[in-house]
């Protein structure tokens, strides 16, 4: 029997050193780090782990409305945008529009859209006004473009000042229809509409600001809980066991309290059953005596 022991101990450290996962020590090692890395990403589970996070996802998507609908309130100044229009054909006689000037004014339409923007219109605007502008500030103001190819350009001034909105738009019109057929030699163009005061303001969207503060807060957090799920390598099921050494776990210890052992160990160690032992011991002495 004695001889047996040691080969029994030899063959028992021999099927260790096989198993997967072990070293020739019997030492069990993870696997290394770039055949983890390699793995896929269990998307079921990622979102499992989202979704024990749900709190801290509700939280932010309300802190990121609550801080850009105060920012667009308090620190986002509200801007007002005035329109007018004008339409660039004219009569070459007095009275009749012929095909000629219709054609003329379509093809002008984009020259008069650049020409609007040029040094003399723009800074005789700021002159006729008196603004406190320069000319790259002012044009920064400005949209000008063609309607839907048609030969109505329309002219768009934002500013903080409703008044002034309105005022540089219409400025703008009257400045460019005395101005543009001087430089083109082409006839004057007609103002179609002048602008009115804007009653509403044109920016900031609360709406789109609220939505868009709390999507991105949303997402910087969710990137963050996807980093730390994919640099989490610590093991917590018999599964992440497995896909670490290459082996299964011989037993599972259960999670939580064990309530019958607590109990038991409770209900031994209680007054009531000391004084119970006590009882049946000094039975026994006084049987013992008779």
């Amino acid at each position: 029997m004695e001889t047996n022991q040691p080969e029994k101990a030899r063959r028992r450290n021999q099927r260790a050193r096989e198993a997967p996962g072990n070293t020739q020590s019997g030492v069990q090692t993870r696997k290394p780090a770039a055949e983890r890395k390699a793995e896929p990403i269990d998307l079921v589970d990622l979102f499992g782990f989202y979704m024990s996070r749900l709190p801290l996802l509700i939280a932010a998507i309300v802190i990121g409305a609550l801080v850009a609908g105060l920012v667009t309130h308090f620190l986002i100044p509200d801007k007002y945008t005035a329109t007018s229009r004008m339409y660039m054909v004219s009569a070459s006689s007095d009275s009749v529009v012929s095909l000629s000037d219709l054609n003329i004014g379509t093809s002008l339409s984009s020259d008069y859209v650049e020409l609007m923007q040029t040094r003399p219109i723009v800074e005789g605007v700021i002159e006729e006004l008196g603004l406190d502008y320069r000319y790259e500030e002012l044009v920064s103001m400005l949209d000008l473009n063609v309607v839907n190819n048609t030969r109505i350009v329309k002219i768009s001034a934002t500013s903080t000042d409703p008044q002034e909105a309105m005022a540089v738009a219409n400025q703008m019109a009257r400045t460019a229809q005395i101005q543009l057929p001087k430089v083109m030699e082409a006839p004057t163009p007609t103002i179609a509409e002048y602008a009115v005061l804007p009653t509403k303001r044109s920016s900031p969207s609360m709406i789109s600001n609220v939505a868009t503060g709390s999507l991105g807060l949303l997402a910087v957090v969710l990137i963050v809980l996807t980093v730390i799920y994919t640099m989490d390598d610590t093991i917590k099921t018999s599964e992440d066991l497995e896909k670490a050494f290459g082996v299964l776990p011989l037993s599972v210890i259960p999670e939580g309290k064990i309530e019958g052992l607590k109990e038991h160990i409770d209900d031994s160690d209680s007054p009531r059953n000391r004084w119970q032992r006590w009882k049946k011991k000094l039975r026994a002495k006084k049987g013992e005596r008779i």
